[in-house]
């Protein structure tokens, strides 16, 4: 037995697609821990794409599910489907059938932590599920309309945790969600644009060493035989003196819904035009990223500081303004809590229940 603790640093895994034959559609598995003479368990990341999921199983010393992002569905055999959101925990006991996966709409990602008997087997494979069984699973959930037509993709779930892990300074779990990222489809470009943008955030120290963090990610996979996606640059050149200002008054004026004034501004009337010229014109003008991942971003860095709540009520506002809904802010709220700080989660599900509050009484 181990005399002392061991880490595996995040990241350190290589990820595997799930076998055919035991899942249907598009599954990541993403090893964590192997069972071991102190702890009789197995641990894994699981990612299953829209519409994927598990074959018919049982374990023969039961498991738990942790759910850290999206939305899935679970089914006992006999029973009805149920759905399972960040946060909740599926306790499995022994030898009873069931699968898993995510819902028709949106990815799922559970941590599994799966028990192994004497013999080392942790699972019994049985029959796939059809689709006519996961059909007829998915229309029994019957989510509101909000959370069947407004869910974050994969991408935009990665996006508030690169960030949040950034501006923190967590260059470990900086690294394994850039992983994560670019295995969801973000672009090296797209990656590059959310670290830059922080630096109008947490400021060019961590922007620096977020940007040299994936610098390293790149090419570690790089030497792995990795090819992922480059991006774009963006599509028009950006201005520069005063139509910069112009464009960046402009830009501000539409995210924040008027123009942005006040006795602060009139006190230091500097920081507005730098607000105008650095960050709602040099950066909201590249549009090799959209208004929404940057607000993802950027929700995310502000969640992940504390001292910072009124700037993160602002952004939740803009955030709704440029097509966020409210249901994919609380995804982002309970993804924070769940894969990055207890304390980051509460603050962005605080700062969006106050301002949709702020809203209703206003109209």
């Amino acid at each position: 037995m181990s005399q002392s603790q061991n880490i595996s640093r995040a990241g350190s895994q290589a990820k595997a697609d799930g076998p055919q034959e035991f899942f249907t559609g598009h599954v990541r598995i993403e090893p964590l821990s192997p069972p071991d003479g102190d702890i009789n368990a197995s641990t894994a990341y699981v990612t299953f794409e829209p519409g994927a999921r598990s074959a018919w199983h049982t374990h023969p010393r039961g498991q738990r599910l942790i759910v850290t992002a999206g939305i899935g569905l679970t089914q006992e055999w006999g029973k009805p489907v149920q759905e399972i959101h960040p946060g909740d925990v599926v306790s499995c006991p022994p030898g009873v059938k069931h699968w898993h996966g995510a819902s028709a709409t949106a990815a799922m990602t559970h941590i599994a932590v799966t028990g192994s008997d004497e013999h080392g087997k942790n699972v019994t494979w049985m029959e796939k599920v059809s689709d006519e069984q996961y059909g007829a699973a998915s229309s029994g959930v019957a989510p509101s309309q909000e959370t069947a037509t407004a869910l974050l993709s994969a991408k935009q779930q990665a996006i508030p945790r690169i960030a949040a892990f950034a501006a923190m300074g967590d260059m470990a779990r900086l690294n394994a969600s850039l992983n994560e990222g670019l295995e969801a489809g973000l672009s090296i470009s797209e990656c590059k644009e959310v670290l830059v943008q922080l630096y109008a955030y947490a400021g060019f120290p961590r922007s620096l060493n977020a940007l040299g963090e994936l610098l390293k990610v790149v090419q570690a996979r790089k030497q792995r035989g990795i090819t992922d996606a480059p991006g774009g640059d963006p599509s028009h050149a950006i201005p520069v003196g005063d139509a910069l200002l112009a464009k960046g008054t402009a830009n501000q004026t539409q995210l924040s819904g008027s123009p942005v004034a006040g006795p602060l501004f009139d006190f230091a009337p500097v920081i507005n035009q730098f607000l105008r010229t650095h960050l709602f014109g040099d950066i909201f003008e590249r549009d090799n990223l959209d208004w929404q991942s940057r607000e993802l971003a950027t929700v995310g860095a502000l969640a992940a500081l504390s001292g910072v709540e009124a700037q993160l009520r602002a952004h939740m506002g803009i955030s709704l303004r440029v097509g966020l809904s409210g249901e994919q802010l609380r995804e982002v709220a309970q993804l924070l809590g769940a894969r990055v700080d207890a304390a980051a989660g509460a603050r962005a599900n605080d700062a969006l229940a106050q301002v949709q509050a702020a809203t209703s009484e206003s109209q």
